[in-house]
């Protein structure tokens, strides 16, 4: 991670929306084993508010359209950085706002849902599963999602993220994935791996080979975001780089 990233950008080609990329206490799964972003955190809930008021104070309603991120999941952020996301949702006329969560917090999405459509705005949530191959989602991303299937989380999350380019996986396992995500959810995200700090590398015969035989069957899908580095949609990256 960035050691003073960027925090809110616009998206304006496929689904036009700002984002935001907040910072709550941390994942508390953590155990995923290509992540370090869950090094984006802090357990000063006063400190984490300052920032994300700064970022919030950003949004303009542009596309009355938002999404948030934060290293883990929604409920990882303080509530008082959720009441000021509402109090913006309501103030820009915002209509859709995107969060993101881990399998564990499935039955907290609910009350999620409700707390924003009290003000006329519809959540749509996100999962990373990385993969619907259940074996390779276990033992090799150790996602803690043990026997949840493609029907199973689509019953609880409207997006869906697949992280690409990590050895063992192959042309048909990936467009597999692809697939299946398109069938069950309304949007995917793919993510490529890249270097990090931790011991998942980058399989860089892997990713050519999606380069080669996949990416030009999806790039131009309007329910497909491919994020060939981790900053693409405009945070993440070093504040003054």
């Amino acid at each position: 991670m960035a050691e003073n990233p960027i925090r809110y950008s616009i998206i304006e080609e496929k689904n036009p929306r700002e984002i935001l990329m907040l910072r709550g206490k941390g994942c508390a799964w953590k155990r995923c084993t290509f992540c370090d972003y869950h090094l984006d955190a802090s357990l000063d809930e006063a400190e984490n508010f300052k920032i994300n008021l700064a970022e919030i104070e950003k949004v303009t309603g542009k596309y009355h359209h938002l999404e948030v991120i934060n290293s883990g999941s929604f409920c990882e952020l303080d509530a008082d950085t959720m009441d000021a996301i509402r109090r913006k949702c309501k103030e820009k006329a915002i209509h859709t706002i995107h969060f993101e969560t881990h399998w564990m917090y499935r039955r907290k999405i609910r009350e999620l849902r409700d707390f924003f459509g009290e003000i006329g705005t519809t959540v749509k949530v996100k999962i990373g599963v990385e993969t619907f191959d259940e074996a390779f989602r276990e033992t090799v991303f150790q996602k803690g999602m043990p026997h949840a299937t493609a029907e199973d989380i689509a019953s609880y999350c409207d997006e869906v993220c697949l992280l690409f380019g990590i050895t063992g996986q192959t042309v048909d396992s990936m467009r597999q994935d692809m697939e299946t995500g398109l069938a069950h959810f309304e949007r995917v995200c793919v993510n490529i791996m890249v270097a990090n700090t931790t011991n998942i590398v980058p399989d860089e015969a892997v990713i050519r080979l999606f380069k080669e035989n996949l990416y030009n069957d999806y790039k131009d899908d309007p329910r497909v975001d491919i994020l060939l580095n981790n900053t693409d949609f405009g945070v993440g990256g070093e504040e003054n780089a």
